[in-house]
């Protein structure tokens, strides 16, 4: 057989931009996007797309491989850019809507962007990031205008309540984005990748605690996450999928090529709340949704919250969800899925499998269950929790902690211009190391303790601040909870709690309540000594709480007195 070797009938590129050219084909009558009043087919929506990366690519003076951003909240033109932007030979660059001029100008001189599609509403936000950018950053990178329908529902100003920016980088503005697909060229023949290695993708981590890094993914590395988030998921054919999660996020978790590979409905939201969600869910029969734990906290605990006339398949990940969040989810009518992912890994790569014989356990149980991460999905090569300085695997008694590593072609490639992050990171022995700290119970199944440096030290006994969390949402009252460390003079540090209320939670109950009701449920060393009320967690641009803004309130209230230690 030794002389059998791969040739181009069989070693085509693998990319996930196939996955629409074959929804026209398959599902081309078939709802593709629907916003407001405006609904496409998926031969509309390959065609608009084929349009805009014939523009993007013969209209901009871009030369090939290049940097292209995009600025937007999940509107048609977001999704149809995921698709555009590759398929015109370039490399796609979400950036989160959240994040301030000064941090989106570092984001485009360090990814040296060539070109950048912004929403009309985040106008100012974009043109104050140009101005910002350095006098040698030539030439700015090309402006193109996604310009707002007139019937989108949007508070404030066309700025969106943005400071102003200098009026003269207005002039760099290029083109709309409906322009170029008027001028595009439908007949185009998309430019697929000559090595399935080379990038499609480029994501900023958070940069909550440091320099935000820039992720690569190949378009290998993408096609697999998309196929194994199918499959992990069990989505059916033709599921209508309604947009919470934001696209910027990872891509939405691969599920913007998903859907097309599955000929989805995509429901797109510009704004996201309660009360829109439950009204879009009931006017489309929504099937399917994903969300950071805040989303399902958020439906959970909103006045509106009725039971569903049909159950919504909920993917949730981003951080474990406390398990009375996903019982109360799930008796409203979710069917709550858990996942773990990262930027690093480009969407959900362990996953809670459920086992049909866990349906028999009470709701606690069940619930319980379900906060678990789980095994690795069938798109990731291994998963494990080894002890960090040895690297090797941790007892499996679901109480020895150690970190979460990973392997498989799902995968970055790396940290752009960041060598040294990337071998920190991805190590010698073969493993990406998460930062993540967990436990293997006797089942196989990992769960997530909490990140490295979350992890409380009180006198020598290490506290998981997700698991006094996971009690403290148990509370009827708690809408909100984050556990962080608190300088104490004799155990070196404490649990401190920072929650925020149900609406119509009155009058607060006293500190010493909280403090009770986890002392009958945790060890007495995990018990939050100190407890603060707030209208609401501060969080990050990607929706997570800011524990870091929570352990400088938490260091500033400086160590316990001798009287506080229980």
């Amino acid at each position: 057989m030794d002389q059998l070797k791969p040739n181009p009938a069989n070693s085509c590129p693998l990319t996930p931009l196939t996955f629409l050219q074959r929804a026209a084909v398959v599902y081309g009558d078939c709802p593709s996007v629907v916003y407001n009043q405006t609904t496409f087919t998926w031969s509309q929506t390959y065609d608009r797309c084929l349009r805009a990366a014939s523009a993007i690519h013969t209209s901009l003076g871009i030369q090939s491989g290049a940097v292209v951003s995009v600025v937007a909240p999940n509107i048609p033109a977001m999704y149809e850019l995921q698709f555009a932007v590759p398929m015109a030979g370039f490399v796609l660059n979400n950036i989160n809507t959240r994040l301030d001029a000064r941090t989106i100008s570092v984001i485009l001189r360090h990814s040296e962007s060539k070109a950048v599609f912004f929403d009309s509403h985040l106008r100012s936000l974009v043109l104050e990031s140009i101005s910002l950018l350095p006098p040698e950053f030539q030439p700015p990178p090309l402006l193109i205008l996604i310009a707002a329908a007139d019937d989108d529902d949007v508070d404030g100003d066309i700025n969106g309540g943005r400071s102003k920016s200098n009026t003269s980088v207005d002039d760099l503005i290029a083109d709309t984005y409906e322009g170029l697909v008027q001028k595009g060229n439908p007949d185009f023949k998309w430019i697929s990748p000559k090595n399935e290695w080379d990038p499609m993708t480029l994501n900023y981590t958070s940069g909550t605690t440091s320099s935000p890094k820039g992720v690569v993914h190949s378009h290998k590395s993408i096609f697999i996450i998309t196929f194994d988030s199918l499959i992990n998921w069990s989505v059916p054919k033709q599921p209508i999928y309604l947009w919470t999660l934001p696209m910027f996020h990872s891509n939405g978790w691969s599920y913007t090529w998903g859907m097309a590979a599955v000929g989805g409905t995509n429901i797109c939201l510009r704004k996201v709340n309660p009360r829109v969600i439950y009204e879009a869910i009931n006017m489309y029969k929504v099937t399917h949704m994903c969300g950071a734990p805040v989303i399902l906290t958020m439906l959970a605990n909103h006045p509106l919250a009725r039971p569903l006339k049909t159950p919504v398949q909920f993917m949730t990940g981003g951080a474990p969800p406390p398990a009375a969040v996903v019982l109360r989810s799930e008796s409203l009518g979710f069917v709550v899925s858990h996942g773990y992912g990262m930027t690093e890994l480009a969407g959900v790569v362990v996953s809670c499998a459920w086992k049909s014989k866990w349906d028999e356990f009470p709701a606690g149980e069940r619930a319980r269950l379900k906060a678990r991460q789980g095994v690795r999905t069938l798109g990731l090569t291994a998963a494990d929790v080894v002890d960090p300085e040895s690297g090797k695997s941790v007892k499996r008694d679901g109480l020895t902690l150690g970190e979460i590593v990973v392997r498989g072609g799902c995968l970055m490639l790396g940290y752009l211009k960041n060598p040294e992050a990337t071998s920190k990171c991805m190590r010698e022995d073969g493993w990406l190391y998460t930062g993540d700290v967990g436990v293997m119970h006797p089942d196989g199944y990992l769960e997530i303790k909490d990140r490295s440096k979350d992890i409380i030290i009180t006198g020598g006994e290490n506290v998981s601040s997700v698991e006094v969390e996971s009690v403290l949402y148990s509370n009827p009252a708690v809408n909100e909870a984050a556990v962080v460390a608190q300088p104490d003079d004799y155990w070196g540090e404490t649990p401190c709690a920072f929650l925020s209320l149900k609406e119509g939670v009155c009058p607060k109950p006293p500190e010493y309540e909280m403090i009770e009701f986890c002392r009958a449920r945790l060890p007495h060393y995990m018990v939050p000594k100190t407890v603060v009320f707030m209208a609401e967690l501060p969080k990050t641009a990607t929706g997570k709480v800011q524990k870091f803004t929570l352990r400088d309130i938490a260091y500033k209230m400086g160590p316990l007195a001798a009287t506080s230690r229980m």
